[in-house]
């Protein structure tokens, strides 16, 4: 402490950055950066210091608070600071001696861990020179009381699963479907709600959750799409939910207070006879009417104290038990025709009479009626049961609160749905044998008739606990609608944005506004249906959420639930989906099709980010998979796809902020039948790999945001380099994995470099094109990039082939490819066959033909000869050149002659030695004026010409190189240069 103090003193006046500048003591990538330690709240500015504490857990003493004060005076000498250092290390030397080698000790213990914990601390992961990095450390802020599973989980879960159902419609069920059938109802439900359960307690338990409850275990395991449209339809099944608790707190009061109605109904006759008790029905209006207040008046509620909801949440639960005590030991209690008629008590005659079915027509009320317009089937009862064994997510949204979220979220689940399905099951042996079966089908309130010790104990039960469930579902539903726009994947769903520690006002207005539409139907049975598809959807996608992540079982895959299988989540799915075709085919293809329309719509207009889901997982083991499935075996050529190379690096600069030329990602979607394939572009960056690492980093950046702009399908890599020469070879060897590596090379041809005298370019330009040959790599050569068609550009004329050489079919396939374009589609092909002054012209014109009918390819076949040819006056323009070319070379050889002799030397040329005969040289020349003066003379009107590229000769200069390649491609404006290599990429077999 008293070091800590004379530290403390020798810090006063001043504050100074730490900054590292020994080159041989840190990692370049942080040479020269600055970091300044701040202390949050801390006015007198007058030095820095790192508070690092150390707590034992458990442990709430103060006394185990170390300080460690790094701190300079800005004015002290640098022998003065070295004094100093003994006091820093007097706090902690052994613990800086051990990690003074990463030099990082403090962001490691301040940064690495809390942000692996997700607290929300800002790690400052690669700064630039010269940026300040400021570090504040706050006081840890008091926690809130965290839950424990029973409150938690387990009472959330069971208030939300014990709902209106239960109270004033599973009587009826059991009268409609018998108490055997109940049994199988209840099994089956409940079977759907434990599997997803387990689904739920894996995926919940593999990590930390964030708010919107499945919306977030579902996007996060299947990706943003499917996250969006099955968040979307939960949030339906929840606001519709508030409809239905509202609908049945109304129909609570309206049957226990007659008089409130304003359009009373009585009904006299039951399945066409009279009975002797007129049965009062709430009307459908007054359901509307008061439904409509109701929410109205919720919504006022929700608006004011969302709070005070959550705080008093618990407290709804107390009737929802006590009214449940009552039910029961009013069952217990009943006599014959006590407390009502039909009641018989306890009664294995009632049990027996209740066993079978008898499903029928009923009336809006529920009441049997031969000319009712509702038919009740076993389908029909499982969609209205359904949302009595909804609310498992309501533990798993409350996460943030829990004090141990891996254990109590399944642990407290399973026992909230366990419960309650044995629950059901009980009661429905219960209400079979303790009434008869026209007073279950005739009193929808038999739980509040039979309770003891008077029916007025159940009826503000469940008023009081659909009104809680309500409000839960008008709070709940506006949240997870919120969460799913504050990801800003939809932006239709904007308007739904909150800041964090905001109420969704306009959330929760969107919730009320569907909840009143649903009240305004005015008939729980109807509504119901409704909300069980959307929940029936959600569980679906947790349970193929859970399949898919077990069935991939990546590394990150660890759930500390271990009682999970893959194939008990493929079940639950099933059920799940078979359920909802059981209820209603006709709202089942309504409900997939509204989330297969949200699926498209998002991945259409949404923003999707990588969320690490599962497809991804799944995209990567397959492409893992199909890789070794290829080998390294040669490609069949049925199978043969282009993987072009786009060498983006132009010759010459670009303009700012475009680090590809334009055209070349349309060529690239050229090369691609139907758009299937993948576009390598890549760019070389000249330098030292250590020093513009992140230029490289921003600069792949650039280029990916550049592809995804022009729409063509491809990866961006950019390689720091020497020089271009160095990179390209690296990346003609390495790039890509077993036959999935590049086979084109496809790059615009230097045009530039005469003009702008660029003398570089020639040596690096053969040399590209040797490397390419060496590595057996096709060669595309574009020249006239510029005037390169886009998909909105029609051309017309033709597609001419100047196939000089085998190539293995690939400039024929070329041609074929560009057919496919909508810019090309209206060309005709021109096969131009070059033959020799002796060659028999008229067999090559035939065997070309049959080859090219084998081939499926339509093309006419043109065979020319070289043998009249003559200087016309239309192609002075090119003799100019091929003279001009002479001169350049004949003065370029007298210049390397001259250096000889004076060296003593052989002849030189790019940093080796050349032979060159001028005979041959001349004779190189001369082959490529004709070819030139033929393309001009045939293919004036052509859209696109391909020639064969001719490969450098041995022991030439590179300038000579170029000298005929500028006279080969003289005066025409549109030519690819084509070079095959060693493999047919065409077949005449099927």
């Amino acid at each position: 402490m008293h070091s800590n103090n004379q530290n403390r003193e020798a810090m006063e006046g001043g504050q100074e950055e730490i900054e590292i500048v020994d080159e041989n003591e840190f990692p370049s990538s942080v040479m020269g950066r600055k970091y300044s330690p701040v202390v949050a709240h801390d006015n007198h500015n007058d030095s820095a210091v790192v508070e690092m504490t150390s707590v034992p857990p458990g442990s709430s003493s103060n006394h185990h608070l170390k300080k460690v004060n790094v701190g300079v005076h800005p004015n002290m000498a640098s022998d003065e600071r070295e004094e100093s250092l003994p006091n820093h290390s007097t706090n902690g030397p052994q613990r800086e001696s051990k990690l003074e080698l990463f030099g990082f000790d403090s962001l490691v213990n301040i940064l690495g861990l809390k942000s692996m914990t997700g607290d929300q601390i800002q790690a400052p992961s690669s700064p630039r020179d010269g940026e300040d990095v400021t570090l504040t450390l706050e006081q840890p802020k008091p926690t809130a009381d965290k839950s424990g599973t029973l409150m938690g989980v387990f009472m959330p879960c069971l208030q939300n699963i014990l709902g209106i159902i239960y109270y004033i419609r599973f009587t009826w069920i059991v009268g409609m479907a018998g108490i055997g059938e109940s049994l199988l109802l209840v099994a089956c439900c409940g079977s759907c709600t434990f599997l997803t359960t387990v689904s739920l307690s894996a995926i919940a338990t593999n990590g930390a959750m964030k708010g919107g409850g499945p919306y977030y275990l579902i996007g996060r395991a299947l990706g943003p799409e499917v996250g969006v449209s099955i968040g979307l339809c939960f949030f339906l099944g929840n606001a519709i939910s508030g409809a239905i608790y509202v609908l049945g707190a109304v129909e609570t009061f309206l049957n226990a207070v007659p008089s409130a109605g304003i359009f009373r109904e009585t009904i006299t006759r039951v399945n066409g006879t009279d009975i002797a008790e007129p049965i009062t029905s709430p009307s459908l209006h007054d359901l509307q009417i008061y439904g409509i207040v109701v929410s109205i008046l919720l919504c006022f509620v929700v608006f004011g104290g969302v709070k005070m909801i959550n705080r008093v949440a618990p407290a709804f639960l107390v009737p929802v038990i006590f009214s449940l005590l009552c039910i029961f030991v009013g069952i217990f209690a009943a006599r014959h025709d006590r407390p009502a008629v039909g009641i018989t008590g306890l009664s294995l005659e009632s049990f027996k009479n209740n066993w079978g079915s008898t499903y029928q027509m009923t009336n809006n009320a529920g009441i049997p009626d031969p000319n009712g317009k509702i038919y009740w089937d076993f389908n029909a009862l499982v969609g209205l049961f359904f949302p009595a064994v909804t609310g498992i997510m309501a533990g798993s949204n409350r996460s943030a609160s829990l004090k141990d979220t891996q254990r109590s979220i399944p642990v407290g689940t399973l026992a909230a749905t366990l419960t309650t399905t044995g629950l059901y099951l009980v009661s429905v042996l219960l209400f079979g044998a303790v009434a008869t079966r026209d007073k279950l089908l005739t009193d929808r309130l038999l739980t509040a008739t039979v309770a003891w010790p008077f029916p007025a104990i159940v009826y503000v039960g469940i008023i009081l606990s659909t009104l809680g469930a309500a409000l839960q579902s008008l709070t709940g539903a506006p949240r997870l609608l919120a969460a799913i726009a504050n990801d800003d994947i939809l932006p239709v769903l904007n308007y739904f944005k909150v800041a964090d520690g905001h109420e969704p006002h306009a959330a929760t207005l969107f919730t009320v506004f569907i909840c009143i539409a649903c009240v305004v139907i005015g008939n729980l049975d109807l509504v119901s249906p409704t909300s069980t598809m959307f929940y029936l959807v959600c569980y679906a996608g947790v349970n193929l959420s859970c399949f898919l992540l077990d069935l991939l079982d990546a590394p990150s895959w660890r759930p500390r639930w271990k009682f999970h299988h893959w194939s008990l989540s493929l079940v639950g799915a099933l059920l799940c989906i078979v359920i909802m075709f059981l209820i209603s085919w006709a709202f089942t293809v309504v409900s997939l099709a509204l989330a297969s329309l949200i699926y498209y719509y998002v991945s259409i207009k949404g923003k999707a980010g990588d969320w690490g889901d599962g497809f991804k997982s799944a995209y990567f083991q397959l492409a893992l998979r199909s890789l070794r499935s290829l080998g390294a075996n040669q490609v069949h050529p049925k199978n043969w796809y282009p993987i072009p190379l786009i060498f983006c690096r132009p010759w010459g600069k670009l303009p700012e902020n475009v680090p590809c030329h334009p055209k070349l990602a349309d060529f690239a979607n050229c090369m691609k039948k139907k758009g299937r394939g993948m576009s390598i572009f890549v760019s070389i960056i000249d330098g030292d790999y250590h020093e513009r690492a992140e230029d490289a980093k921003e600069a792949c950046k650039q280029l990916s945001t550049y592809i995804d702009y022009k729409q063509c399908e491809g990866v961006a890599e950019i390689v720091v380099a020497p020089n271009m020469s160095e990179g390209f070879r690296g990346i003609v060897q390495t790039m890509g994995l077993g036959n999935l590596k590049p086979n084109i090379i496809v790059m615009r041809y230097p045009e530039i470099w005469r003009r702008e005298n660029l003398t570089d370019i020639p040596a690096t330009f053969v040399g590209i094109i040797n490397d390419c040959i060496v590595a057996n790599k096709a060669v595309v050569i574009v020249k006239g990039l510029d005037e390169w068609p886009n998909e909105y550009q029609r051309q017309y004329g033709t597609i001419d082939l100047y196939w000089i050489v085998r190539d293995g079919g690939l400039m024929l396939l070329l041609s074929q490819l560009l057919l496919t374009k909508d810019s090309f589609e209206g060309c005709k092909i021109q096969v131009f066959c070059i033959a020799e002054e002796d060659s028999d012209a008229e067999g090559l014109k035939a065997d070309v033909k049959k080859f090219l009918y084998d081939l499926r390819m339509q093309a006419e076949v043109i065979v020319i000869t070289m043998k009249s040819w003559e200087a016309e006056g239309e192609q002075q323009e090119s003799v100019e050149a091929f003279s001009g070319a002479q001169q350049r070379v004949a003065s370029y050889l007298e210049v390397m002659k001259q250096q000889a002799q004076r060296e003593g030397t052989p002849l030189m040329a790019d940093g080796k030695p050349v032979f060159v005969e001028e005979q041959q040289v001349e004779k190189f020349l001369y082959t490529t004026l004709k070819l030139n003066l033929m393309v001009q003379k045939y293919s004036r009107m052509a859209a696109v010409v391909l020639v064969s590229l001719p490969p450098p000769p041995l022991n030439h200069p590179a300038t000579f190189y170029m000298e005929y390649m500028d006279l080969l491609v003289e005066n025409i404006p549109r030519l690819l240069i084509v070079r095959g290599y060693h493999k047919d990429v065409v077949t005449l077999f099927t």
